[in-house]
């Protein structure tokens, strides 16, 4: 197990570096090695890997210090969620922002059409709203910003509105990141993450996080993922925790490609709306400045055209026209990808010509020189 070390002190880009490391014995290793075993001798902690193991360990350590609080984690973000959800009681009611990662409101739907859960979507930006269906409310789920289209919600505020109400409030961080939001600290009760994203930082494993100061939340999701069978590998782990060790220099220039792309593109003419809360434009922008130490690394913009067809057949054209960026889904990895949302299910409420580009390291020249080409294919 890795050594939980006084090491809260130092700041955050430190501590991706310095974090879950194996305790410092002449000969020994600097990282956790990979634990390959399913199985452990009878009297220590853990008996079998479906429980724990050494190298999820040591990523839990990790997780665990940069959001404050205590980390379980999954063999992928709907695992994580998932653990949560299944831990509330029948018939509990969530509140989810209407703008929400697909992926949790499909989980919602299924649930609720088996009597499981009831749930209603809300625009995250309007406490009124939020208020209103808090009042008979369990669970108040928040994404800031939201995905696709990059809402702001007011985390400390709505946190207390659902703790006055009796409901407990959970933050999907996948976007921020805990170093540029730390959502236990604005006083959420959860935080997940699809660790598949900017925690990996390189598209190429499926993880997930719960992370919490409450020990009994922590008893309620270890369990479910015990029982559930949501496991995170010992060869995941040790590719996540790789991963995590570059994500301050990762966010550092994704984020400054962002606010550069976006800029650039509110001033094309084909561009009807920019959606990035860098932006001075963006109705979240002095909300994100006082509660994020950045503006995150995605970009969602509009096309001329609104809900038309021509709108819709132009961001397809776009997204197949790029030569450097990726036409695919998913986030947060070390390259641009880019693709029109409304081609799937659960985003009725986006806009046809929406594109939402996840920024990667690129050289931020040679992004806009691809994309200025794609929108000059329209």
């Amino acid at each position: 197990m890795a050594k939980d070390t006084p090491l809260k002190p130092w700041r955050l880009d430190t501590l991706v570096v310095s974090s879950g490391r194996p305790d410092r014995v002449p000969g020994g290793p600097i990282n956790t090695p990979i634990e390959l075993s399913s199985i452990f001798h009878h009297g220590g902690e853990i008996a079998y890997a479906r429980d724990s193991n050494a190298t999820q360990e040591s990523l839990e350590d990790i997780l665990g210090d940069l959001e404050g609080g205590t980390a379980r984690v999954f063999s992928s973000g709907m695992g994580a969620i998932s653990a949560v959800i299944d831990s509330l009681a029948q018939n509990s009611k969530i509140v989810v922002p209407r703008d929400s990662y697909s992926g949790t409101r499909h989980l919602l739907t299924e649930l609720a059409s088996q009597g499981r859960i009831r749930w209603v979507g809300v625009d995250i930006t309007d406490q009124e709203n939020v208020l209103e269906n808090c009042k008979d409310g369990d669970l108040l789920w928040i994404e800031s910003p939201t995905n696709p289209l990059l809402n702001i919600a007011n985390i400390a505020e709505l946190c207390s509105i659902a703790h006055k109400l009796g409901a407990m409030a959970v933050v999907d961080n996948t976007f921020a990141t805990p170093l540029v939001q730390r959502p236990l600290s604005l006083g959420a009760d959860l935080v997940v993450h699809s660790a598949t994203k900017y925690i990996s930082g390189h598209s190429d494993v499926l993880g997930g996080a719960v992370i919490t100061r409450d020990q009994e939340w922590v008893r309620k999701v270890t369990t479910r993922r015990s029982v559930g069978g949501a496991v995170l590998g010992a060869f995941e782990a040790f590719l996540l925790t790789r991963g995590i060790r570059t994500l301050a220099l990762r966010i550092e220039k994704s984020q400054s490609n962002a606010l550069l792309l976006a800029r650039r593109l509110e001033g094309h003419d084909k561009v009807t709306r920019v959606r990035y809360p860098g932006l001075v434009s963006h109705p979240g922008h002095e909300l994100a400045k006082a509660q994020m130490t950045g503006f995150g690394s995605i970009v969602s913009f509009e096309l001329c055209g609104g809900e038309s067809d021509a709108a819709r057949d132009g961001a397809e054209r776009l997204c197949s026209a790029v030569k450097l960026c990726t036409d695919a889904t998913s986030l947060g990895g070390v390259e641009t990808l880019l693709e029109r949302r409304k081609r799937w299910d659960y985003e009725d409420f986006t806009p046809q010509g929406l594109i939402r580009v996840s920024l990667g390291i690129e050289n931020i020249e040679d992004i806009w020189t691809d994309i200025e080409s794609g929108l000059d294919q329209i």
